[in-house]
């Protein structure tokens, strides 16, 4: 199985079974960068919109809302579990322009011309992400624009940062697995510079980054915070990717977790600390 093939397998099966379990944090939870990045970077009414990575298809029926009835919003992800969940929640919403369908961004034909394109933390896991952005610019309409979400450095997303470290230290370094997996990781487009030099590459001009910082919802309660870093980012996917000896420590790492994430605690959940860029870069218009 290539890499690519791995990474859309472990997103259609259990990543997509982890995501469900725990869909009301990771779509009220993020749901504060995706908003700001719209509030930065507004849609106008009648626009036809990209959304990349579009997961249960919450940020596609925003998008659909702010483009009004004579714009369209057409939602992309590379694992079918993920459109089927789209597509039927938007028919129960009664949303009527917003489309979802199937494609590896990478390299599929993603049935543009867009004006806009847009991601909430769904560019970070191409294999190959210069190839993905400039098929992404390929899709843009000339002068069209693409706003992407994307995780700051580890060190400055304690939530995420110190759960991974808390268990990084109860478990042997990880050997080569065939195991499916995420991909690059959340963090792999934390670099600015790195971003940047991408972008350029895939042909793209008007390059901005902005920080955003927030506190978001890791649980709505201790218990439910430890298990949503067990089951999913960096420290959930060691976890799955140590197998027998992940499964037969869970208890010590449940309990360290516990210590971990008690900092976080509020009488309103536990919140942790968050910071993205959200970054735009525009596909040049004709000359």
């Amino acid at each position: 199985m290539s890499e690519q093939a791995t990474i859309i397998s472990a997103w259609d099966t259990i990543l997509f079974e982890k995501f469900s379990r725990f869909e009301y944090l990771l779509t009220t939870g993020l749901e504060v960068h995706g908003a700001e990045a719209l509030r930065q970077r507004p849609l106008r009414a009648g626009t036809r919109v990209l959304d990349i990575g579009c997961g249960f298809g919450d940020t596609t029926r925003t998008i659909a809302a702010q483009v009004g009835p004579h714009g369209q919003a057409w939602g992309v992800d590379c694992a079918g579990n993920f459109i089927r969940r789209a597509s039927e929640d938007a028919q129960r919403s009664g949303v009527r322009n917003a489309t979802f369908f199937v494609a590896d961004v990478q390299g599929d034909d993603l049935r543009g011309e867009y004006d806009r394109a847009f991601s909430r933390f769904g560019t970070m896991f191409f294999a190959l992400p210069g190839l993905a952005l400039r098929n992404i610019r390929r899709g843009l309409a000339p002068g069209g624009e693409l706003t992407m979400v994307v995780w700051r450095r580890r060190e400055d997303n304690p939530w995420l940062h110190e759960a991974e470290k808390r268990v990084k230290a109860l478990l042997p370094a990880r050997e080569a697995t065939d195991d499916v997996h995420c991909g690059p990781g959340p963090f792999s487009m934390a670099s600015r510079e790195l971003v940047s030099d991408l972008l350029q590459s895939a042909g793209y001009d008007g390059i901005t980054f902005a920080r955003f910082d927030a506190d978001i919802c890791i649980g709505r309660d201790l218990d439910d915070a430890v298990e949503f870093a067990m089951a999913l980012g960096p420290a959930g996917e060691m976890i799955r990717l140590a197998g027998a000896e992940g499964k037969s420590r869970e208890p010590r790492i449940r309990q360290e977790l516990r210590d971990t994430l008690l900092t976080f605690a509020r009488p309103d959940g536990v919140w942790g600390g968050s910071s993205t860029w959200i970054v735009s870069a525009r596909n040049p218009a004709e000359v």
